[in-house]
């Protein structure tokens, strides 16, 4: 097993939003099963309790889009209009806010993003390099969208970057194992939630 390390890392916490892990969300709306989205809410925040006691930089990511869906692009408006149809993870709205337990502290960092990737266009990239972060522990929803496409841009800008396959999830089993096998062959350590915890405490 790779050691993670305390020095130069941070922990990705991917979308924990109420859109994907809270019962009244968009996606529940659209009569999605998000039970395992809203289990994953507790160990997302026991690597955040444990980040924190080891002065470890915490930074939050979230989908939020204009109500025209203008800054969504292709994806909302042929391959899945019905997300714009929901009004899903719309700037200012409940939807898209972190779920209530996700609180952003001072110390931690928050980037509103418009595609799956965390590497995308929205800054994140830049403060892990001026925080001189060479490794990172990614959490959050789901984990064949938003995870895997932060996990491989992660990978490919040489990140050394760690999964921790039960604080991820995905609507479907079969998308969560197979994106976990993916990531594992080629962009990341996969490890378990009491690993990551064990080694940080």
């Amino acid at each position: 097993m790779k050691e993670i390390g305390l020095d130069n890392v941070a922990l990705l916490v991917i979308d924990v939003q109420n859109a994907f892990c809270h019962r009244s969300g968009s996606l529940a709306k659209l009569g999605k099963d998000i039970d395992s989205l809203v289990r994953i809410r507790e160990p997302c925040r026991e690597l955040i309790a444990v980040a924190h006691s080891q002065a470890v930089p915490v930074i939050y990511t979230r989908n939020v889009y204009r109500a025209d869906y203008s800054d969504r692009g292709v994806m909302a408006h042929e391959i899945r209009p019905v997300l714009k149809e929901v009004q899903s993870c719309v700037h200012g709205t409940w939807d898209a806010e972190l779920t209530e337990e996700f609180i952003v502290e001072q110390r931690d960092y928050c980037f509103d993003k418009s595609r799956p990737s965390a590497f995308f266009n929205c800054g994140v990239d830049t403060v892990l390099r001026n925080l001189n972060i060479t490794t990172v522990v990614i959490c959050g929803v789901t984990t064949s969208i938003c995870v895997e496409s932060t996990v491989r841009d992660a990978s490919q800008r040489d990140y050394r970057t760690f999964v921790v396959s039960d604080a991820v999830a995905e609507l479907e089993r079969a998308r969560h194992d197979a994106s976990l096998v993916t990531m594992e062959y080629f962009f990341a350590h996969i490890i378990e939630l009491r690993e990551a915890l064990s080694q940080w405490a």
